[in-house]
């Protein structure tokens, strides 16, 4: 048997930045993962350039059943240290909308940062190893984790294996089956950041527009966000569409203007006082892709001059517009969607140090608990922020 201080299961960003903290500090660390590489997520985050975290991070930015909770890691281990840390590796970055930050080059610069930081702190990552039973001895309190490369004892067990979406990379189940052994709560589960299907007559009507990409304001009764919408054959997608995903919920509408830069109503009383003889689809040329708007709007309409445009007629379009409804039919699921929603119950997690409440030695960290940011760096800076937090005390 190998005989270790710490055990963290999953080799992604917050296994990582749990396992320097906690090298840093003299504790022998190993890492495990079911993977061949480590950091897989974040290999393929971003488009291969990883958001890796944003220069606006609060509380308010993520979802959780106890709001509260990242407050404190957050708090304490912040976007401007791990910006110290991209620093100290001269990782060349640069900045898009909403403060996201991103890698220059590749999401590789910050896998191979990781690992560096890891070697330093002494550091043993063991890949391609399948986990097949943990328990806890009774007389030393330690953990036993079965292998198919042999058995392990620790003191400190951090489950550090993520969320459900993206099964192709390899995410599974495993930590929630783990809390639910030792008795801790696991929150219903849905897929977060992910693009929205619509119904098979809304699918057939839009499908067309498949590939045209529009700046919109995307609300429903909680939320509202102020980003692009992108039609796809399956329904909508784009930041906008990801953002408000995280607060739909099934057999609700959603509500889009597609013109949040303009008072619609306001310009064509405007150009109908002015006696403009322009077709009503020539105007709106100017303001949206041809292809969306006849499929909006009647082609009759489409076709009346402005100057014969009736306060009904303009209050219609207006409508459609600055106020489409839509309702879904469901989410992509898991296999496209950037974060899972629900996990580990966090009120039965310590916020300072991720330690289970009822069970000493035990912690989570990153996605596995019930923790889930907005797009654009977000969830990173919770992995970075929560990892970091639990090697102060594993």
């Amino acid at each position: 048997m190998t005989e270790t201080d710490v055990v963290i299961i999953g080799a992604g960003a917050s296994g990582l930045m749990c396992a320097i903290e906690a090298g840093k500090r003299g504790r022998k660390v190993l890492v495990l993962d079911h993977a061949n590489r480590a950091g897989k997520k974040i290999l393929m985050s971003g488009g291969g350039r990883c958001n890796f975290t944003n220069y606006s991070i609060e509380a308010e930015n993520y979802l959780s059943q106890n709001p509260h909770f990242c407050k404190s890691a957050l708090s304490r281990y912040t976007q401007w240290d791990f910006l110290s840390l991209i620093a100290k590796y001269r990782i060349p970055f640069h900045e898009r909308d909403h403060g996201q930050l991103f890698c220059n080059d590749s999401a590789k610069d910050i896998v191979m940062m990781l690992l560096a930081e890891c070697e330093a702190a002494g550091v043993k990552i063991q890949l391609s190893t399948q986990i097949t039973e943990i328990s806890q001895t009774t007389a030393t309190k330690k953990f036993k984790i079965n292998t198919d490369k042999g058995t392990i004892s620790c003191e400190s067990l951090v489950i550090a294996t993520g969320g459900l979406s993206i099964p192709k990379i390899g995410a599974t189940p495993f930590g929630y089956q783990i809390a639910q052994q030792f008795g801790i709560n696991v929150l219903p589960t849905r897929a977060g950041l992910v693009p929205l299907t619509l119904h098979a007559d809304d699918k057939n009507k839009f499908a067309p527009l498949s590939g045209i990409a529009v700046p919109c304001v995307v609300s429903n009764e909680r939320q509202s966000f102020k980003e692009a919408v992108l039609f796809t054959h399956r329904g909508l997608s784009g930041p906008a569409i990801l953002q408000i995903s995280s607060y739909w919920q099934a057999g609700e509408a959603i509500e889009i203007n597609l013109l949040p830069n303009s008072d619609l109503s306001t310009l064509l009383k405007a150009q109908r006082l002015q006696k403009n003889q322009a077709k009503l689809k020539t105007l709106l040329a100017e303001l949206l892709p041809k292809r969306l708007t006849a499929t909006l709007l009647p082609e009759p309409l489409l076709e009346t001059r402005i100057t014969d445009l009736s306060d009904g007629k303009i209050q219609q379009v207006a409508a459609q517009l600055h106020q489409w409804t839509v309702k879904p039919n469901s989410t992509e699921g898991y296999r496209t969607a950037e974060v899972t929603l629900g996990g580990v119950d966090c009120t039965a997690i310590s916020s300072k140090t991720l330690e289970s409440q009822q069970l000493k030695g035990l912690f989570f960290v990153g996605e596995v608990l019930d923790v889930s940011g907005w797009l654009g760096g977000y969830n990173f800076q919770w992995a970075w922020s929560s990892g970091w937090c639990a090697g102060q005390f594993v």
